[in-house]
């Protein structure tokens, strides 16, 4: 990773009383819409006579006249710009209370809905630390709550329980015992030692490592230091007017999620740890669409440019400018993705309206019917459609039997207590020549 060139005091005094022109000007704007770092402005064409090492020096002394503390004893900051505040007006209007929750999900799928992003988030955090598993067979572990296999599955078996905690306890201040025991519910049975989990390292040990050449590219401030972190952090999430400068809500559960990484406080576990405090603190302050979205997921196709944006800050005498930058982006393409989602499952829904023509049937068991018409070797268990619904056993065993007393499925057994369910003898008589 290539640092940026140091920026001379005598040069910020040149700009500040020789004002730029409007095609310089034009380009800070430009590169601090994504908050650009060095290795990008530098190939910039500016106009003659200024350099790129002007340019960046202009990019410097903007950022540097909206600039922000934020974590003080580590000298943690970052250039407020006029895209930041743009993004969290927006995200205000969308994940606050600007919109009704059935402007976005209709109440009767809520949970459904809820469920599955929540798998998601677990799943997508879990991979990003190595988790192995497909999200087909993690899915399927969550839905029918069997246990983990092997060390990925606990990995994501214990993001998804954790992240339940925290939406049933959303509106509590944070401390160190709920802190830790955050770090416990995310890192039970998958730490080469089992009483790491749930305690804060003991030595300066812990670095970040590249993971194929093996680099050291970041080491932790001292293990000394984090009994005080802790106070300092718990004071900054339980109470927003301990800044002298107004921050913003969604930038400061960005910084949050910034400072645990930074600090790193355990000996493993603290990526997912940091995602989770994140998420946490946006539910708090009453972002409740947050619990819908899937985070991680964005983060994890992205997560070279995650990862750089740590990298950035540090190069950048931590501005952590590049950090907010990026979590931005990820909030609007994570309520992008959430839109999709939606009207996916709305046209799923509205086909399977078709075959509520066919009999006495619910939406659900239309939405099964569906299943087994556009795959017709579907086998599925009570089990299956509980999870599928989010219903309970009671409500998933009706309506399969539902369906096979009207013919459109069959039982078969697959051991002396479990049973399948497939396509009954009436099935393709009763729906040929349906239009969908």
């Amino acid at each position: 990773m290539e640092r940026p060139p140091k920026i001379e005091l005598s040069q910020l005094f040149e700009l500040f009383t020789n004002p730029l022109p409007d095609e310089m000007r034009k380009m800070v704007e430009d590169a601090n819409v994504n908050y650009d770092y060095w290795t990008k402005v530098k190939y910039q064409r500016c106009p003659a006579p200024f350099t790129s090492h002007d340019l960046w020096t202009a990019i410097g002394a903007a950022r540097l006249m909206h600039d922000q503390e934020v974590w003080k004893e580590y000298g943690v900051h970052f250039g407020l710009t006029n895209e930041m505040q743009r993004q969290c007006h927006e995200l205000d209007l969308y994940f606050g209370g600007a919109w009704g929750m059935n402007d976005v999900i209709q109440d009767a799928h809520k949970e459904r809905y809820l469920v599955s992003s929540l798998m998601e988030e677990a799943i997508s955090s879990s991979q990003m630390e190595g988790a192995a598993t497909t999200r087909k067979v993690a899915k399927e572990m969550l839905r029918n709550k069997i246990s983990p296999k092997d060390k990925s599955q606990q990995m994501i078996h214990n993001n998804y329980q954790t992240i339940r905690f925290i939406v049933e306890n959303k509106d509590k201040d944070i401390n160190e015992a709920l802190l830790l025991q955050i770090h416990r519910l995310m890192t039970e049975r998958t730490l080469d030692r089992a009483e790491d989990a749930g305690r804060f390292r003991m030595n300066d040990d812990v670095v970040v490592a590249n993971g194929i050449t093996k680099e050291v590219v970041y080491t932790p401030p001292s293990f000394k230091d984090i009994s005080r972190f802790v106070q300092h952090l718990c004071e900054f999430f339980n109470d927003s007017s301990s800044q002298r400068e107004f921050i913003h809500p969604i930038i400061r559960a960005i910084v949050v999620h910034f400072m645990v990484s930074f600090m790193h406080p355990f000996v493993d576990g603290n990526g997912r740890t940091a995602r989770a405090l994140f998420y946490w603190y946006m539910l708090k302050h009453g972002y409740w669409l947050t619990e819908y979205l899937s985070i991680s997921r964005i983060i994890y196709k992205s997560k070279a440019s995650y990862e750089n944006s740590f990298l950035y800050t540090e190069y950048s005498n931590n501005d952590m400018g590049y950090f907010i930058a990026y979590n931005l982006r990820v909030l609007g393409l994570a309520f992008k993705e959430l839109q999709r989602y939606i009207n996916v499952q709305n046209e799923k829904r509205e086909k399977a309206t078709s075959f509520l023509r066919l009999g006495r049937l619910s939406e659900r068991q239309a939405m099964i019917i569906k299943e087994y018409y556009d795959h017709p070797k579907t086998m599925l268990t009570v089990k299956d459609v509980q999870g599928r619904f989010s219903v309970t056993p009671t409500t998933a065993k009706s309506d399969i039997m539902g369906l096979v007393e009207q013919g459109f499925l069959a039982e078969i057994p697959l051991n002396k207590i479990k049973r399948g369910y497939v396509k009954g003898t009436e099935f393709d008589s009763r729906t040929k020549g349906l239009k969908l």
